[in-house]
């Protein structure tokens, strides 16, 4: 299902436990981490479409998060031209994504990365809310960087956004103190 402009609707997770610290899941056979996401099935709301990925991709049900925020507007991403399936090219751009921000509630264990019959991570860990992006495939870093600027303000309410943002961010402000060095990823349990 494409949009007019060519872009797929699709929704990203950013998932929180009690010490702010974010899912990362590693891509199944590859070594790239990213975020849960997938797409948005025809009839289905952003939010449901949100909690139908939320289990397939981590086994996690709705008794086990809250929402705490979602992004204002679409977020958009272009897929290059060597990653586009050769019968979608001319027609598919990309993707626009709505990102929602969520508490996890349950607990570590209520986490399983095989709930579907395609797995999309193989191991998963608990990071810096700021992660590093330079582990997430290129054309995807500029939505990341969106996403979690804004959903930042929900993470750490009452710091200025320009201190809220990541160190070394271009949104920072020069005159803002340095932030200390990312604490060492913890690793999550796999299945």
């Amino acid at each position: 299902m494409l949009d007019k402009d060519g872009y797929r609707p699709n929704v990203g997770i950013i998932l929180l436990n009690e010490r702010s610290e974010v899912f990362w899941g590693k891509r199944v056979r590859q070594h790239s981490w990213q975020f849960p996401q997938g797409g948005i099935k025809f009839g289905e709301s952003p939010e449901q479409a949100m909690y139908r990925e939320l289990y397939e991709e981590i086994g996690l049900q709705s008794e086990h998060v809250r929402i705490l925020a979602r992004t204002r507007d679409w977020l958009r991403y272009e897929v290059p031209e060597q990653w586009i399936r050769r019968e979608l090219r001319g027609n598919y751009r990309g993707q626009k994504q709505i990102w929602y921000l969520l508490r996890l509630v349950g607990r570590d264990c209520d986490v399983c990365l095989r709930r579907s019959e395609k797995p999309e991570f193989d191991a998963w860990r608990w990071h810096d809310y700021w992660v590093p992006l330079d582990a997430v495939i290129e054309f995807k870093r500029a939505v990341y960087e969106r996403a979690l600027h804004e959903l930042a303000r929900f993470v750490f309410p009452g710091a200025p956004a320009a201190r809220a943002g990541r160190p070394g961010s271009r949104r920072r402000v020069a005159a803002a103190p340095a932030a200390a060095p990312p604490a060492p990823a913890k690793p999550g349990r796999p299945d």
